[in-house]
């Protein structure tokens, strides 16, 4: 395969991850607390290269995707459990294999009264604990920006908040939530965030931005699509005239 070849189906491949990439954030576009995820690229060199012309044979490659952590708009919802955060953090759920991080404050009463996510995941204290709360409507809940539960003039809890020094330890659960990837990675308490009773925080995806960077990825996928085309017909072509001689 030559050089050309190689340099354009890497680009291809480059293009492709990127398009699945942003079809997933468009589709979380109005999920709340969503981060968008960006791409970091680099150019890879093979070993048998590295001794030859610098940057001939390097291609384009997607070194990894980070996730954009930067502040979504908040929107009132008039619902007192929910809850949004401005600034850095993240607040605690209790996960099937531990604690699990979001920023989706859509919170709800389950049966028993604790304090639970829209999956029906526990909400921790800052204590670590959970917050029981009365279901009665007579009894409406309070919560400050410092994320101090009350409910009938008493302090029911505190809603459990981290941050952490390197965002990039954390990734993608699912449904919102973050997991810890580096297990030497410790949450610590967050420096200047404040918590929004009766609102939520939209995802941080631009639908403006994230269309008009759909179509120039389509478009530069077509146009390696096309350099792919020109190639192998220059080489038919080459072929067809060796086969002359």
């Amino acid at each position: 395969m030559d050089p050309l070849l190689i340099s354009t189906a890497s680009g291809l491949r480059s293009r492709m991850e990127s398009l699945d990439m942003l079809a997933n954030n468009i589709a979380n576009g109005s999920t709340g607390g969503y981060k968008a995820d960006r791409e970091f690229y680099s150019l890879y060199t093979a070993p048998e290269a590295a001794d030859s012309v610098p940057g001939a044979d390097a291609l384009p490659v997607i070194e990894k995707n980070w996730i954009d952590f930067s502040q979504g708009e908040l929107r009132a919802t008039g619902n007192p459990l929910d809850l949004a955060l401005s600034g850095k953090g993240f607040f605690v759920v209790q996960g099937p294999a531990g604690p699990l991080y979001t920023r989706d404050g859509s919170f709800q009463l389950s049966p028993a009264g604790l304090l639970v996510t829209a999956g029906g995941l526990a909400v921790r204290d800052a204590g670590g604990g959970t917050i029981a709360l009365s279901t009665s409507a007579a009894s409406p809940v309070e919560i400050t920006r410092e994320g101090e539960v009350r409910q009938d003039g008493e302090v029911a809890g505190r809603i459990g908040l981290v941050d952490f020094a390197d965002p990039a330890a954390l990734e993608k659960q699912g449904r919102g939530y973050f997991r810890l990837a580096d297990a030497n990675a410790r949450p610590v308490a967050p420096a200047a965030v404040e918590v929004n009773q009766g609102k939520l925080e939209n995802s941080n995806v631009s639908a403006t931005e994230a269309a008009v960077r759909l179509v120039t990825v389509m478009r530069q996928f077509e146009m390696l699509q096309k350099v792919a085309a020109l190639d192998s017909d220059m080489n038919r072509k080459a072929l067809e005239e060796v086969a002359k001689v």
